[in-house]
């Protein structure tokens, strides 16, 4: 299924770099996820680097490039060492060397500019060779040659790690071979963020199929919500609580990031369903917390955090699975940014369902579409575009009189008439409407530049729609179908459930 994104209690004496992890017999070297070809997070923040080295020496230093610069000597505690530098604006290349007496370690054509980790499940480790016309984008890669890849390597723990196991693909200049193998997720953001940044952009992936947001989440976080579990306690005794956290995600937290993207949530249709409004913004609360920590400070404490709301599975399907977890993926709000997920932004992406995909339904090709809906939130949320159009439309005011339901919206919307997407809950007596209720079809009978009318014919005479949802369905229009769109016509609005207010238009 999906794949993970890469982007106080005990957490500061876990982040203390101890040689027990990953020791290199004294000799000087840079930690895993450091190398040649790698982006370093630009100014105003600060790039932290560390490494190993004999204990008892003194580690320098030095950046050389446009700009020069060279640390004052850190000492190597326990066999690691660790530097932060001065703020460096984005371009390149640069020399960074470490040194100590006798010895050094050098990383050649290292740019600064911004670092985004991307995370989740198979959706988002979903290569670039496997998408809609794979071949025009791969021609493309040679254009975005300061977009630069990282893979992790798939490991688990069950403790936290320092540093990684292993690493798949090290810090790379593009080429159409290891992009078509690279997630195509996040090429494709980080390509459109280059379009509109032109500066350098790494891209760190870390992910893994068929995994929950249990696995990438600390036990400090599943606790918040009652999900931290013994073995004998599971459900699902193969799902292992925070191992993808301790190996895949922890080593991490020393790297200064811009922010992340996160593409995840089908494994969680079949667990701990009712529990992801919780445990998936606990998840980005505790990653953001532990990287502001583990950098020193550098990472903002509340970096922009980008996802996609679940796309389709199974068309026919009346389960109400992926709907639910499309809503729990916003605190059940509807929406994001909202007070409980701030600076986060979000994809809609249930109007881009793939029928006939080779590799499954749940893996739909139209990862471009999916990636430019993200990055128009990104320059919103992340780079503070003020201009940018990023939210689908959602209503504000839902008024149910007679025989029609109003809805208003946000923003000007475009209209496709539908039979079916809409649903009302008829009541006799205003009880309150849930998933569990019986819905049924409320056909758009009219609509203005602002408003849709709803038809509650379909309600019996002794009862009154009590409540309206919007493709509340696992797979509820074809492939850009679905009956609200932005005035544009580019963004979808994204599903709802809500109580009716009682009244006249």
């Amino acid at each position: 299924m999906t794949c993970l994104l890469i982007v106080a209690l005990t957490l500061c004496a876990v982040l203390t770099p101890s040689a027990s992890v990953d020791s290199c017999d004294g000799c000087l070297r840079f930690a895993s996820y450091y190398g040649d070809h790698m982006v370093l997070q630009r100014s105003p923040e600060r790039a932290v680097l560390w490494g190993y080295g004999p204990d008892g020496g003194h580690v320098t230093v030095s950046l050389s490039g446009p700009v020069n610069q060279k640390t004052s000597p850190v000492p190597v505690l326990e066999g690691v060492w660790q530097v932060t530098m001065d703020p460096v604006d984005a371009g390149g290349p640069y020399n960074v060397t470490a040194a100590t007496e006798g010895s050094t370690a050098t990383l050649t054509d290292v740019l600064f500019g911004d670092v985004w980790l991307c995370g989740g499940q198979s959706n988002m480790g979903f290569e670039t060779y496997k998408i809609f016309n794979a071949s025009d984008e791969l021609a493309l890669v040679p254009n975005y040659s300061q977009v630069r890849p990282f893979m992790v390597a798939l490991e688990k723990s069950q403790t936290e790690l320092m540093d990684l196991i292993e690493v798949k693909l090290p810090w790379t200049v593009p080429t159409a071979g290891n992009v078509a193998d690279f997630s195509a997720l996040c090429w494709l953001f980080g390509h459109y963020m280059h379009d509109i940044l032109k500066y350098p952009i790494g891209l760190v992936e870390s992910c893994w199929s068929g995994t929950p947001v249990e696995m990438w989440s600390s036990t400090r976080a599943l606790q918040q919500c009652g999900l931290a579990q013994s073995t004998e306690e599971k459900a699902f005794p193969s799902v292992t609580d925070s191992v993808l956290w301790n190996s895949m995600i922890h080593p991490l937290l020393n790297m200064t990031i811009k922010g992340a993207i996160w593409y995840q949530g089908e494994s969680n249709a079949d667990l701990n369903q009712d529990e992801y409004n919780c445990s998936f913004p606990a998840m980005i609360d505790d990653w953001r917390m532990a990287f502001h920590q583990g950098s020193g400070g550098q990472t903002a404490a509340d970096f922009p955090f980008g996802f996609v709301q679940l796309s389709t599975y199974l068309k026919t399907s009346t389960s109400d699975a992926f709907p639910n977890i499309r809503w729990h993926q916003t605190a059940d709000v509807g929406f994001v940014p909202n007070p409980r997920m701030p600076r986060t932004f979000m994809a809609v992406a249930l109007d881009l369902p793939d029928e006939f995909s080779p590799y499954h339904t749940i893996h739909p090709r139209y990862k471009r579409d999916i990636a430019y809906r993200l990055s128009l939130g990104a320059r919103a949320v992340a780079y503070n575009e003020t201009d940018v159009h990023f939210l689908g439309p959602f209503p504000n005011q839902t008024l149910c009189s007679g025989m029609h339901v109003n809805i208003t919206y946000d923003q000007a919307v475009s209209v496709t008439p539908s039979s079916h997407v809409f649903e009302i809950c008829c009541s006799a007596n205003q009880a309150p409407c849930g998933p569990k209720s019986l819905w049924v079809p409320a056909p758009i009978t009219n609509w203005g530049l602002t408003t849709v009318q709803l038809s509650t014919s379909l309600c019996s005479p002794t009862e009154e729609a009590a409540a309206v949802r919007y493709a509340w369905r696992d797979w509820p229009c074809d492939y850009k179908a679905c009956p609200i769109y932005s005035l544009s016509g580019i963004l979808p609005g994204p599903p709802f459930i809500s109580n009716c207010h009682q009244g006249n238009n």
